[in-house]
């Protein structure tokens, strides 16, 4: 059997390489003008999959914002493991807070800086080196059958993926599939993710005016739409936390009470989870209950940005006729996201005053995801992570959200959510990064699971 840990030694500063050159590209899908940098990661990893030899290597769904379909050579009689992954990034700005360029991978103590250097690009390509390094990196046998599923738009609703795997569902025929977009628990705690959150991201629009007006001459008389928006926002949300939109918390069940004493016996500090990932100075939220509960257990509504008005430097007196919010309630099991759009808009419509107009316009969406962790694959990346890693993997839930997850269990795989992230690696925020020890750790996990899966007949 190859011995990995070798293999990724003598092959680290190639694949340094390669992982920067992936980064470098600005594959933001969220943005039109990046869409033929989208195009550009797609062919990036069309070409590294041609390069590994992979029988079947097709860009599909689209030509802005393509799946990256790759088939190993076939390997009779063995499991078939699906790889998820997505090479869309998030946006980087506010730039001017970055300590270097976005999309120019930097290296500084032993970590690489980069937007999406863990999500997803870094992960993915651990993945994928993973896969090269259990064939010898020549093209040797591969010990599973491995079928690559590497989207483009998993920021942004994955509309691609949805509609390719509704039209071709046998893409979803195996026995596992991998998903590697996740963190650690904490430095030496790899985990399972056995819980994500689902989204229901909407844009509310309020016009009160049929145009702007001078606020001198119309000042205290005239709605304004961004205080009338501000005021029906203030409305969903009480100051202890709770979210004020009926029938909201019918469907949200508690935790059990075994994974609730699980999640008691992680290693976890409140105060340095507030001061060192948070960076406040108090946590807020749905009072009485966990930080753990409030993360993983319970709907959360954010506030994400506003619009109206006047914004660019300088004065303007106006009253504004419109005003735009941008929101998302994250979801846990049993809520659904066509439920939570219903009554996020009958919540809205309630508290809009009768001057003003109100549209709610949901943007993506996605159902949450609770998993079955008895299966075969799970007792198989737990074994990878002891023998690479030294300890097991915990079972924990995400606050975060992959939409295609329910999808990618239909065809009845097991889905694995095991990432080799790091809690403090700032994925959607300026200087994320990923921790090179992980990544060349990730290489060794991910090809000792392959192994393992082709053993386990």
């Amino acid at each position: 059997m190859l011995d990995l840990k070798a293999y990724v030694v003598a092959e680290q500063s190639r694949m340094l390489d390669e992982l920067k050159e992936f980064l470098s590209i600005p594959s933001v899908s969220t943005t039109p003008e990046r869409a033929h940098d989208c195009q550009r990661a797609a062919q990036w990893l069309r070409n590294h999959f041609q390069h590994l030899g992979c029988e079947q290597v097709e860009l599909l769904g689209s030509e802005t914002h393509p799946v990256v379909y790759a088939e190993s050579q076939s390997a009779p009689d063995r499991p078939t493991v699906i790889v998820y992954g997505h090479y869309d990034v998030q946006p980087a700005d506010p730039l001017d807070l970055w300590e270097s360029p976005p999309f120019e991978p930097t290296e500084r103590n032993g970590n690489l800086y980069a937007r999406g250097a863990t999500d997803d690009k870094g992960q993915v390509f651990a993945v994928v080196k993973a896969f090269e390094a259990v064939r010898g990196g020549n093209g040797g046998p591969p010990p599973v059958n491995v079928r690559f599923l590497i989207e483009g738009q998993e920021e942004s609703g994955s509309g691609v993926l949805f509609q390719l795997l509704d039209e071709r569902p046998e893409l979803l025929r195996g026995d596992a599939v991998l998903i590697a977009d996740m963190p650690y628990y904490a430095p030496g705690w790899p985990a399972v993710e056995v819980g994500l959150r689902g989204l229901c991201y909407a844009e509310i629009t309020v016009r009160t005016l049929e145009g702007d007006l001078h606020s001198g001459l119309y000042g205290g008389v005239a709605p304004n739409a961004l205080e009338t928006l501000v005021q029906l926002l203030a409305k969903l949300k009480s100051p202890d936390g709770r979210i004020r939109i009926p029938g909201l918390y019918d469907a949200v069940e508690p935790p059990s009470q075994e994974e609730v004493d699980a999640w008691n016996e992680l290693p976890f500090d409140e105060d340095e989870f507030r001061e060192r990932e948070v960076g406040a100075k108090a946590l807020t939220g749905l009072t009485g209950h966990s930080v753990f509960e409030r993360v993983w257990a319970l709907p959360s509504f954010e506030i994400h940005g506003i619009v109206g008005g006047f914004t660019d430097t300088g004065a303007k007196t106006v009253i504004p006729a419109v005003a735009t919010a941008k929101v998302s309630l994250r979801l846990v099991p049993n809520q659904r996201v066509k439920a939570v759009e219903e009554q996020l808009q009958h919540a809205v419509r309630t508290a809009v005053p009768p001057h003003a107009e109100v549209t709610v316009r949901l943007l993506n969406g996605a159902d949450p995801v609770l998993v079955d962790v008895s299966s075969k694959p799970f007792s198989l990346i737990d074994q990878a992570f002891r023998e690479v890693e030294g300890r097991g993997v915990v079972p924990i839930r995400s606050g975060g959200s992959i939409p295609v997850v329910p999808v990618l269990g239909k065809g009845g795989a097991a889905v694995v959510l095991a990432g080799i992230g790091l809690p403090d690696d700032r994925l959607h925020a300026p200087n994320e990064k990923i921790n090179l020890n992980q990544v060349w750790k990730g290489v060794r996990v991910f090809g000792r699971f392959l192994q393992l899966m082709g053993e386990a007949q």
